[in-house]
């Protein structure tokens, strides 16, 4: 049985950046839900909070994809399938943002905040 060797030298170089990427970001991940400057909107979690953390989190994938799974090197298909993983993390990214204007929920908390004196009958 033949064995093959590959030379990862010249790898290294790429594979260190990517591991320092990946362990700044997570660190900025961990800023943006512990530190106050950077809690955007009102006290607690809000859309934009959720957008952000998400926007980090999808580079921190792509890094991992395109380094360490190799995806840089491919053609085609490849880059249709991540179009469309794009096109479809931008529109939950919309979607979490008009979950912000919800009727329902502005309805919800109204009823909550006036322990249901709105809904009582006279």
């Amino acid at each position: 049985m033949a064995e093959a060797t590959h030379d990862y030298s010249k790898h290294k170089k790429t594979y260190a950046a990517v591991g320092i990427a990946l362990g700044v970001f997570t660190m900025v991940t961990v800023a943006l839900g512990l530190w106050p400057p950077l809690d955007f909107g009102p006290p607690g979690p809000t859309a934009s909070d959720f957008v952000l953390g998400l926007a980090v989190a999808s580079t921190k994938a792509s890094l991992v994809a395109l380094i360490f799974m190799h995806l840089n090197h491919e053609r085609g298909l490849i880059y249709k399938l991540l179009l469309f993983t794009f096109l479809f993390f931008a529109g939950l990214m919309i979607l979490t943002l008009f979950a912000d204007f919800d009727p329902i929920r502005e309805q919800y908390d109204t009823f909550i905040t006036t322990k249901g004196w709105l809904t009582e009958k006279p």
